[in-house]
């Protein structure tokens, strides 16, 4: 077609500002959102994980015939823990550990080794899983610090504690049965739920 102008398609400087406005608006809002569920998942991935290191003791125990112990020692305001096994058959304890009779079934690790971020503890304000307020404390199994799995099945009562950033998970072991479960605590309800 003769003599037709050729049509430029464009956009104004003010359109493009304005799609980048909202561009970075959305990502404002949701880059924290996504840094919140990375937590979480995290922090619900090392709960599982330390279950089923417990389920698995529970059961390496009543292979064994032999008390299994898992042990944790604060190092640098968290803990490390190492899977122990009763070497003289007096259950598996802190003397014993040191001395070399309980051996160790495994490297000693951080649960922030597997999983980043994640330590032992509660979160100021939370509150423990029975309603109170008793500390920071991640590890509330005994004095001595040593979860033990028994042949018959049981176990020593307890909870651990441990968060990330925002996140906040318990994982309980009761004791006559030995049986664990997993808990997530809700900030919005203000309450602990069963994973």
């Amino acid at each position: 077609m003769r003599g037709h102008k050729p049509s430029w398609a464009g956009y104004t400087l003010v359109e493009v500002l304005f799609v980048l406005a909202i561009s970075a608006t959305l990502a404002g809002i949701a880059i924290p959102l996504l840094r919140s569920a990375a937590d979480d998942i995290r922090a619900a991935a090392a709960a599982r994980a330390l279950a089923t290191t417990i389920m698995s003791a529970r059961l390496d125990a009543v292979r064994r015939s032999a008390a299994v112990g898992l042990w944790f020692e604060e190092v640098d305001g968290d803990f490390v823990m190492a899977l122990h096994a009763d070497g003289n058959g007096n259950g598996v304890r802190t003397a014993d550990i040191r001395g070399g009779i309980d051996p160790a079934l495994g490297p000693a690790e951080r649960l922030g080794d597997r999983h980043p971020g994640i330590r032992f503890g509660l979160l100021t304000g939370i509150p423990d899983v029975d309603g109170g307020f008793s500390g920071t404390d991640g590890v509330r199994i005994g004095v001595s610090r040593i979860l033990a799995l028994a042949p018959t099945g049981g176990a020593t009562s307890g909870t651990l504690y441990l968060h990330g950033k925002r996140s906040q998970y318990a994982v309980r072991v009761l004791g006559a049965t030995g049986r664990v479960r997993v808990f997530q605590y809700n900030p919005g309800a203000r309450q602990w739920n069963s994973r």
